[in-house]
Formats: C-alpha cells, structure tokens, sequence
C-alpha cells in the first residue's frame, strides 16, 4: 500500500513539474552552462522523480504535534539534525511550485526547527535531536541555522509573509541571532556553533564549508546589516589564501582551519571530528557547490577563480572520467586511504563548479549523467539531500532573491 501511495505521488509530481514554473527564476550569470545532452524537460522530469523519493523517505512527522524532521536515519542515537533540517526546508520550498503538500510540509519543518532551540537563542536551533525526541544538547550548529534562515527568505518569495508564519521576520530573527552568537567579530569568519564565545580555544577556527556567500549576501540585502558582506569579504580571502599556500596544484580547502588571527592554516588530525580534519572530507566537500551558487546568481569573479582552480584539478586527476571520483583528498590532491568510492556528497559539489565555464560541458554532461544514476536506497540523508539541491542547482532552478 505504501509502494502505491509513493508511486502515485511521484506521478502527481513530474507532472506538476512539469507543467510549472519555478518562483521567480532569472537566468544565471552570462557563460554559465547546465546539462545540454536532455531537455529541460527532462531534467525537471528527474529532478521531480528523485524528489518523491526523497520525501517519502525522510520527512517524517511527530506523532502529537504538527511538526516535522528530516530523519538522521537514527545513526549515533539521533533522530534529526539541523544541518538535515536546514537541507530540508530549503528543498521543501524550493520545490514547492510542484509540489502541492510543499507549503505545510515546509511549516511543519519550521515548526520543529523552534521547538528545539538552542540555548543561547531561541531562534537558532539545537544542534541535534535524539530518536526520543530530547535535544542532545542545547549548542547550535551554525550551516544548520544559515540554511534555515536561507529557507525561510525562500519561503517568503514563494509563498508571501502575511499568514500564519512570518517568514520574512523569522528569517530576520535568525539572521541576526546568527551574526550575533555564530559570527568572529573580530576575523569576521564563521564560528563552528554558537557554543564558541570569545574567550573559547576554538574562537579563531572556522569549518570551510559553513561559508556560504551567495546567503550572506542575501542576509545583507535582508537586514540591511552590511557586516554579512564583512564575512564574505574576509572568506574570499581566507580561501584564496588556503588555495596558495597549501593546495596550490588542487585549489582544496580543509574540513576545519584553524588561527585565524595570526596565520590560517589546515586544522590537525581530530580537531573536531577524525583524522582528516585538515584534508578535503565530508565538510569541505560542500565548499565547490557553495561557492559555485555566488557565482551562478551573483558573478561574483572570486567564486570563479576558487572553483576554477578545483575544476582544473579535478578534470586533470581523473582524466575526465567520473568513475575516478573518490570520496576524499588530502591537500596535496591524493586520494584518502581507502576511500576509493562512490560518495554523492563529493560527486554533486563538483557538477556545480562545472556549472562555472562553458569549458566543462562535456565534464558536467558526464557528472549529470553518473550522479543521477545512483538509487536513494543505496546512501544516506547527507548523500542524497546534497544529491537533490545540487540537482535543482545545476538544472537553473536555483532562484535569485
């Protein structure tokens, strides 16, 4: 019964998909390519296909309240994250001029991304829920906080802020509770979590991949709050300088960088998280796709010369063949140990900095075609919810607020 009710849904879908318009969606930057080898058509027709399935798997709902969560699949004891939720709710509204349930759907996300707030503010939201349901803790995440405030700015285009959710004063709400407890005032970078005060070991450490661009300058515009565009400045900077110093033939930039205030460089083995939290893992394998969107909307020729250095590399150390693709590099441009496999969350970031030069059209062709033929069943949240925005990315249906 359940297989039916999905396939009915995925029929409902594509032809939604097909036949509307995404909000309010300006061509991206001159010289910009997407997939040429299918139709539009057919590449909504996927995107729509893969979104479903998505959906079905897992936005899952609370059993006594109208709220909902992208489900962790229960790994480590935990049933959401904000990172997953944040993934959510932009995937949610960006999808919903085909998808009828999308706004409920979106407000029952929001709704649960409140209820579990963070200590220091209730408008960022704890890090991480157990499968019970109970924070884990009361520290924030801050990607998870920006791309629920990047959502809500979605939502407000898409479905206006006059009913029952405010979505424009929600966004604002978290925009500036993020710049007040998530942002250095002093390098202007990107703290790890709202948990880092000044006084903290970590104050002077940033995770690559929480720098988002193309966002902080739609919070600038939103909040008039010139400072975001401070951030952006001093990141730009920050990975010109990484890329020279120390990934000068690949361009990669570590999962973590730590002193800031003297002399930036690549975080050692498990500061944070594992031993290769100074190489290009799973946090920084975001960073292609990132960067590549301030591009795409804003042009922005930093972008281009970041994702154009790892574009160059990537191309040259797989010999234009997608199958090389490994899930993981050390700065210097080696593959990790064992790490010899198939990861979505690497493959999707590098078809959106192909996206930047009209040089790449066969190696995004090829990155399109290899990315979209991997199943859901066979990777997790994290994989197949980079998989699916990258996807509405490189398809031009990320719109410009």
């Amino acid at each position: 019964m359940f297989g039916r009710r999905v396939t009915v849904w995925l029929m409902l879908a594509v032809a939604v998909f097909g036949s509307a318009t995404a909000q309010s969606v300006k061509a991206y930057y001159p010289g910009t390519i997407k997939p040429n080898y299918i139709s539009q058509q057919q590449l909504d027709k996927q995107i729509a296909n893969f979104y479903g399935q998505w959906k079905a798997k897992f936005v899952k709902g609370v059993s006594d309240r109208a709220e909902k969560y992208i489900w962790f699949q229960n790994k480590g004891g935990k049933q959401c994250v904000s990172e997953g939720q944040g993934y959510g709710m932009m995937i949610i509204a960006l999808m919903a001029a085909r998808d009828a349930g999308a706004h409920n759907a979106f407000d029952d996300l929001f709704r649960y991304a409140r209820s579990h707030p963070s200590r220091r503010s209730k408008y960022l939201m704890a890090w991480a829920q157990r499968t019970d349901g109970a924070d884990l803790d009361k520290t924030s995440a801050t990607d998870g906080d920006l791309d629920i405030a990047y959502a809500l700015l979605l939502a407000d285009k898409q479905w206006g802020s006059g009913g029952a959710i405010n979505y424009l004063e929600q966004a604002k709400n978290t925009i500036n509770a993020a710049m007040q407890y998530e942002i250095n005032h002093k390098t202007w970078s990107v703290l790890l979590s709202d948990a880092v005060e000044y006084d903290s070991k970590d104050y002077y450490a940033t995770r690559s991949s929480d720098f988002m661009p193309s966002h902080f300058k739609d919070f600038a515009k939103t909040t008039n709050d010139k400072r975001w565009l401070k951030v952006v400045d001093a990141g730009y900077k920050l990975f010109e300088e990484m890329q020279r110093q120390y990934s000068p033939d690949a361009g990669l930039i570590a999962d973590f960088i730590v002193n800031l205030n003297h002399h930036p460089k690549p975080a050692k083995p498990y500061f944070l998280e594992s031993k290769y939290d100074g190489a290009y893992n799973y946090n920084a394998c975001r960073v292609p796709w990132r960067i590549g969107v301030d591009y795409l909307i804003n042009g922005d020729s930093r972008a281009r010369r970041v994702d154009d250095k790892i574009n160059r590399w990537i191309r040259t150390t797989t010999r234009n063949n997608t199958y090389n693709l490994s899930a993981g590099y050390s700065l210097e441009g080696n593959d990790l140990p064992s790490r010899y496999f198939e990861a979505l969350s690497f493959v999707a970031p590098f078809a959106v900095s192909a996206t930047v030069d009209k040089g790449n059209q066969q190696w995004l062709n090829d990155i399109w075609r290899y990315l979209t033929g991997f199943k859901l069943k066979d990777y997790d949240y994290y994989d197949n919810s980079i998989k699916l925005l990258d996807m509405i990315i490189i398809s031009g249906k990320y719109p410009a607020l």
